[in-house]
């Protein structure tokens, strides 16, 4: 028996991976991006996108019964250094007060050149 809990909102299911994963406390999230019901959002808008990607965070973190308020670790992948002041200032707001860790790496591409950033996150329950 293991306690593993595969999460896959509905809607957000991609073939071969979990879009997180729960063992005990812990929850990795897989990167997100400004993807909603197969629909890119926020083509060109850094902010739109950083706002969609922690919407996706925030979904993923529901089917384990945590919130961002569990989140400890952030990785932000930017495509441009300039798109960083928007996803900061996103972050700083859902996160006011209690800041995870974080990392941000600049890359040279994403999956699709629409996507401007990818975050991936890791929780724990009951922080």
């Amino acid at each position: 028996m293991t306690d593993r809990q595969n999460l896959n909102p509905s809607g957000m299911t991609f073939p071969g991976m979990s879009q997180g994963v729960a063992k005990g406390d812990l929850i990795h999230i897989s990167g997100q991006v400004s993807l909603d019901a197969g629909k890119v959002v926020g083509i060109g808008d850094a902010a739109a996108q950083a706002r969609q990607c922690f919407a996706n965070i925030e979904a993923v973190l529901s089917l384990a019964g945590a919130t961002l308020n569990d989140v400890v670790a952030l990785r932000c992948y930017l495509v441009e250094a300039e798109h960083y002041a928007h996803y900061a200032s996103v972050k700083n707001t859902l996160f006011e007060g209690n800041p995870p860790c974080g990392t941000a790496v600049i890359v040279k591409s994403l999956l699709s050149p629409d996507f401007l950033m990818e975050v991936e996150a890791v929780a724990q329950r009951g922080m």
